[in-house]
């Protein structure tokens, strides 16, 4: 068994069982969770006893609510960027070791799961989603991106759903995470507990999983998916701006509140966001590992991601200072530098 004050990883019965245990920080990846977890997985592969790995969380607020963003502030403003960088490398490191797992990977999900929990979660077999779902890549509100295999992920949600999450960073439940396709099940938040035991004796785990699975209808994004898919849909981001204008104008409230929602993100990171989406579905899963790599390797050594931080987490003011301050400043060959290849620094993934 691996114990630390944050996260248990145990042998229990017939799976590998995490259970992440920070609910103070709503269960936040530092970099200690982020080896335990690497370290379980790399022993229970060779386990013939370890049928399935089990992702739980004690919080009943949040599976995981990100990375710990305060920490990597903290050593980016103190000039120790090769310290964000080497946690940055083995969470993503990690998000490709899940992704590619041998044996099925089943994450709990019933809280909160946002940035670094998606990584843990998004990227496994199964993702059961509680009553209490909440789902989010909110980054570009902090002068951040949608990182830990958002890349590879989003861009293959259907409808231009992905750009939508990546580009507002608005929250969705567990409905409309069932009908994207971001969860796999829906449990009730009650019968977690039992399903976690079941889970750890032997047998089948989609006969387990379908003794717990209720349907769910229609989530509340549902009447916007048409909107969506013209909006999420368009070439250039000035056109995305334009079509949500435009259906603002023929009387959607909801068009018009996703204007106003990423008017106030960082311009920057909103336009990595999109050139994200449009380059993603093209790349395989390391090749958009290596890709994040290479924009967090520059925006470690920026100016949004401290500003937003400081505004969203330390003084909490809301009140972001972006450079450039619109859309209309950023600089496309700006952004293309982000993707740039780091040439000898790039990420080192196995397999």
């Amino acid at each position: 068994m691996t114990q630390q004050r944050e996260i248990t990883c145990e042998i229990r019965g017939a799976a590998g069982l995490v259970i992440l245990d920070r609910p103070s920080a709503l269960n936040a990846l530092s970099l200690g969770m982020v080896r335990a977890l690497a370290s379980a997985l790399d022993a229970w592969e060779d386990y013939p006893q370890v049928t399935r790995v089990v992702v739980v969380s004690t919080s009943g607020k949040a599976f995981c609510a990100g990375g710990d963003i305060r920490w990597l502030h903290d050593r980016g403003k103190a000039g120790r960027h090769d310290e964000m960088l080497a946690f940055w490398a083995e969470e993503y490191a990690l998000n490709h070791r899940i992704k590619t797992y041998p044996k099925p990977y089943v994450a709990l999900i019933d809280g909160i799961v946002m940035g670094g929990g998606v990584g843990i979660s998004l990227h496994g077999s199964h993702r059961i989603a509680g009553d209490r779902y909440l789902f989010a890549m909110p980054e570009v509100g902090i002068g951040f991106f949608p990182d830990v295999g958002a890349t590879w992920a989003l861009p293959r949600l259907d409808g231009g759903f992905g750009g939508f999450l990546a580009l507002t960073g608005e929250r969705i439940g567990a409905a409309d995470a069932l009908s994207a396709g971001l969860a796999t099940h829906a449990v009730p938040s009650e019968r977690m507990a039992e399903l976690t035991d079941a889970l750890t004796r032997p047998g089948a785990i989609d006969d387990i999983l379908a003794g717990f699975t209720l349907q769910r209808g229609p989530g509340p994004l549902h009447g916007e998916q048409a909107m969506m898919a013209d909006v999420f849909g368009a070439a250039t981001l000035p056109e995305v701006i334009e079509r949500l204008r435009r259906a603002e104008g023929k009387g959607s409230a909801f068009a018009g509140k996703l204007t106003q929602t990423i008017a106030v993100k960082s311009p920057t990171s909103v336009a990595i966001a999109f050139a994200q989406m449009r380059l993603g579905g093209g790349l395989d899963f390391a090749e958009a590992m290596r890709t994040e790599y290479r924009i967090v390797s520059r925006i470690a050594r920026g100016h949004d991601f401290y500003e937003g931080v400081r505004a969203v987490v330390i003084d909490k003011d809301q009140a972001p200072r972006w450079r450039p301050a619109t859309l209309e400043e950023v600089d496309q060959a700006d952004i293309d530098a982000y993707f740039a290849p780091l040439g000898a620094d790039e990420l080192k993934l196995e397999g």
